[in-house]
């Protein structure tokens, strides 16, 4: 049926709304994106992008071709893109992960995608502005591709990231070598002989980023239509039957080669900041390129000593903390936050804000997170009043609620990632280390574990000190709070009354009383 007549088009969202261009107007609006004017050689995009910023340069290359790097390398970026306030990330995502998907397949002629399309002899990679990102890499990188592939056993789209290193016009490595649901997938189709059809998007707007890190047992097109909190407009490919967003910038389409891991790619520096090494991996073949007529080409940021800036970072962190914190639901009572640090990559260092109802909450959460992640390595567990966020207060409940005696929980040979340098090499198993920083349960109240803060002067009012002391014992603050004091050293000079007529007291807390 012709989608020009389907009602449900009329539901359809404006088909620049989740552009990139559009996100990128917003972040530049909100002081989060620099734009390059000036051309500049793909050698100098790299060193470039070194920014806390997105970076849009507008004449790339000698084909003077639109490119962006480093979309979703700050929080700040990523709540952008959602809507919302920083702190308010997590919370949104969990929330839209709810949402009910509404999928709408539009025509090839409304689709911005495919205003331009290049097939046969058209086909070039190589035309396109992809750049070398680290100096050891093995040629330049495809970085910020998401891959779209239907698994013909169970009908189901699965999304996700790959890079694609760059090995001539219509051929692509791709690093199929981490367990995945991709890689299960290809194997089987590789196992019959047969290619797999792939399609990837380059240019995006970030939630459908985001949506390509969460894996879940559903058709993950639909996840893209979740987070995006609206209907997802979808164009079926030229050269298969895959549908991509109709909004994407670009989509490269073509197929894994059944032949299998037979061919080399790498090196590619990787998002825990160490290089990935030479592995055998499949090869892809491009049988079409289509494009938006004003295309913005986009990379990704990975690797390296700024680590905890970069794209797949951040990526990586978001998705961490959206599967920990479903976990946690079960696992205890009264979850507050979760924080995955994106120096450690997104991954490995994982942080829990929790209120204890109940004696070893602390521990199951510990537990919980090195259960639903095989990446998470070193959990770290704190009370409300420690913000997740700062590493200044982590280094403090560290230093003084932590004793390693009593509080460290060190777990041996789970699953992890190999890609851990740490680990003995060919080794598939590692350790990994809870730390328990919320105090001993039930003990938080006690004035020496009572952190001090500037003073307030709120509470009740009387008409005099000694009206105040008959009410019951006062800190001295809450006796500037009951006259009114702006100053207190009248107060002082009261109490020493009362001192002297033998009258005066304290407690164990230190608050002022009358015998």
């Amino acid at each position: 049926m012709d989608s020009s007549s389907d009602p449900r088009v009329a539901r359809a969202n404006d088909l620049d709304r989740f552009g990139l261009r559009r996100f990128l107007e917003q972040a530049i609006a909100a002081g989060l994106c620099d734009v390059i004017e000036a051309p500049i050689d793909l050698a100098d995009v790299a060193d470039a992008l070194e920014s806390d910023h997105a970076v849009w340069f507008r004449a790339a290359g000698p084909e003077k071709a639109e490119l962006v790097g480093n979309v979703v390398g700050s929080r700040a970026r990523l709540a952008l893109a959602f809507g919302v306030k920083p702190a308010d990330l997590l919370a949104e995502v969990v929330r839209r992960l709810q949402n009910k998907p509404e999928i709408i397949e539009i025509s090839r002629e409304q689709a911005p995608v495919q205003q331009v399309v290049l097939t046969g002899d058209q086909v070039d990679l190589t035309a396109l502005p992809a750049h070398l990102s680290h100096g050891l890499d093995g040629a330049p990188y495809i970085s910020a591709s998401v891959d779209y592939v239907r698994d013909k056993t169970t009908g189901l789209t699965n999304v996700g990231v790959r890079r694609l290193m760059l090995r001539g016009p219509t051929e692509t490595g791709v690093d199929l070598v981490s367990p995945s649901d991709l890689r299960a997938i290809y194997e089987a189709h590789a196992a019959r002989g047969e290619n797999l059809p792939v399609a990837f998007t380059v240019g995006c707007h970030p939630i459908d980023m985001v949506a390509a890190t969460m894996r879940m047992p559903v058709d993950e097109l639909g996840l893209v239509a979740s987070l995006r909190d609206a209907p997802l407009n979808v164009v079926k490919c030229i050269t298969s039957d895959i549908r991509v967003p109709a909004d994407a910038e670009y989509v490269i389409e073509g197929y894994f080669d059944k032949k299998g891991h037979v061919e080399s790619e790498g090196p590619f520096g990787e998002f825990l900041g160490y290089y990935g090494g030479v592995k055998q991996n499949p090869v892809f073949h491009c049988t079409a390129i289509t494009k938006r007529r004003d295309a913005i080409f986009q990379a990704a940021t990975i690797g390296g000593y700024r680590n905890e800036r970069t794209d797949t970072a951040l990526l990586n962190g978001l998705r961490t903390e959206a599967v920990v914190w479903q976990a946690l639901q079960t696992a205890v009572r009264e979850p507050l936050n979760v924080y995955a640090t994106t120096s450690s990559g997104g991954m490995f260092n994982v942080r829990i804000s929790l209120r204890q109802r109940v004696p070893g909450e602390a521990r199951n959460a510990i537990l919980a997170a090195f259960a639903c992640l095989a990446n998470i390595k070193n959990a770290f567990v704190v009370d409300p009043d420690i913000d997740i966020f700062s590493d200044a207060q982590m280094d403090w409940a560290l230093a003084t609620r932590f004793q390693p005696d009593r509080d460290l929980i060190v777990e041996g040979g789970l699953r992890t990632l190999p890609l851990d340098p740490s680990i003995a090499h060919g080794t598939r198993v590692g350790g990994k280390a809870g730390f328990d920083l919320t105090w001993t349960f039930g003990t938080g109240g006690a004035l020496e574990r009572t952190v001090p803060q500037t003073p307030k002067y709120q509470g009740k009012r009387f008409a005099s000190v000694e009206a105040a002391l008959t009410d019951g014992p006062k800190y001295f603050e809450e006796l500037m709070t009951a006259i009114g004091s702006r100053d207190g050293r009248e107060i002082v000079r009261m109490l020493d009354g009362f001192r002297k007529a033998g009258t005066l007291t304290r407690d164990d807390r230190g608050r002022w009383a009358l015998k």
